[in-house]
């Protein structure tokens, strides 16, 4: 059965928690935290933490497409370069 407290209650407290992919979440503030995950020091009420979110992901993208897309930015600036040399 869910716990409908996490849908209906915005009373709890709640933590900010960011994955390896730099992708960010909200989380109960009591409860253990899930796998790959991690607590960025920030808690408050459920609207407090969705606004924290807001404020500090400004790219939605993964971390690791954030990455490949640098290196192909990269990749076409050098070749870009080397065409004018």
């Amino acid at each position: 059965m869910a716990d409908d407290r996490w849908e209906e209650d915005d009373s709890r407290h709640y933590k900010v928690i960011i994955n390896h992919e730099e992708q960010y979440s909200i989380w109960p503030a009591d409860r253990k935290l899930p796998l790959g995950w991690k607590a960025i020091g920030f808690e408050g009420t459920k609207q407090e933490c969705l606004d924290r979110i807001e404020e500090i992901w400004t790219d939605m993208r993964p971390l690791s497409l954030r990455k490949k897309m640098e290196e192909q930015m990269g990749q076409i600036e050098l070749e870009e370069r080397q065409r004018r040399s």
